[in-house]
């Protein structure tokens, strides 16, 4: 169980990887960290850093330098990653090193270790690029429009052949759009911001038709340990969402809503490269661990709104 587990977290520092290591250090775990502290912050880890070990350091340095015996643990969560589309369209390179490369060289050390720990790799729902139909199944076509969703589908392609091959125990999941306390990017986020900034004008990108399977954060955690304790550990995938999907323009009303506002909505009409146009996920095979997302959209919304206003005060 995870409470009698040692535990790897990289990218812990992170906003899914904060709250997961919360939970684990709640649940007794012992955990470490590797976060160079690119994206996360000490914040996010203020209430458990006495609890746990941080390695301040690029995960490739710590993995060519032992600064860690993977042998040492039973699980490792990679969570270190670009987490966000924009910056691979603009920088593939900068995408193709922080995602592939890590995770290939993390693959590498696992396998020359003796009974090397199970692998819980975070990928995305980005690896379907504008789904063939929907809900979107595991089992579908995997075409990403994106840098990002390239490098993270070679990531779990990866992780799958060292399962096969070198009999590493390995699951991917495929994150949704996941939102909640401590993200300080994309839509949820840059929404409640606008809105904070003024409240009588809201401008929107896109047409208000894209639509989202939202994911809160700690509904993620929940399928992360799902994973860790429950799945084959064989190569396979796992979608990761709430099994409903909301449009941006419902997310806007829900928003309103929550902060009790009634601004001018006025939508760009453009969409950013890389970015799909619906995406919905099947979520079957993670309710066969045990998964239930537990927080509805409005109640997910109150929770980052209050986090928000607590960071401005």
């Amino acid at each position: 169980m995870i409470g009698d587990s040692t535990i790897l977290v990289t990218g812990g520092a992170g906003f899914i990887g904060s709250h997961l290591v919360e939970r684990l250090v709640s649940d007794g775990a012992c955990v470490t960290v590797v976060d160079n502290l690119s994206t996360g912050s000490l914040e996010n880890l203020r209430t458990v850093l006495p609890n746990i070990r941080l390695i301040t350091a690029e995960l490739g340095d710590v993995l060519r330098t032992n600064q860690v015996e993977l042998g040492d643990y039973q699980i490792v969560f990679h969570l270190a990653a670009n987490a966000y589309i924009p910056p691979s369209v603009e920088n593939p390179a900068f995408d193709y090193r922080v995602n592939l490369d890590n995770t290939f060289h993390l693959l590498e050390a696992l396998r020359q270790t003796k009974n090397s720990p199970r692998l819980v790799n975070t990928s995305t729902a980005g690896v379907y690029g504008n789904p063939f139909r929907l809900p979107i199944r595991e089992t579908d076509p995997t075409v990403p429009i994106s840098p990002y969703g390239v490098s993270k589908l070679a990531g779990e392609r990866y992780a799958a052949v060292y399962s096969q091959i070198y009999g590493l125990h390995t699951t991917s999941l495929r994150l949704f759009s996941v939102y909640g306390p401590r993200q300080r990017k994309q839509v949820v986020y840059d929404l409640l911001c606008k809105l904070r900034a003024d409240p009588q004008r809201l401008q929107v990108i896109g047409d208000g038709s894209q639509a989202r399977d939202f994911a809160y954060v700690l509904d993620v955690v929940q399928a992360m340990i799902l994973a860790a304790t429950t799945a084959p550990g064989r190569g396979e995938v796992y979608n990761v969402a709430s099994g409903t999907s909301h449009t941006i323009a419902e997310l806007v009303d829900t928003w309103c809503r929550v902060c009790h506002l009634s601004p001018q909505v006025v939508y760009s009409g453009q969409v950013r490269p890389g970015d799909a146009q619906k995406w919905i996920g099947d979520i079957s095979q993670l309710k066969q661990l045990g998964y239930g997302a537990r927080m509805s959209l409005e109640a997910g919304l109150a929770a980052v709104a209050k986090w928000y206003d607590a960071t401005q005060a």
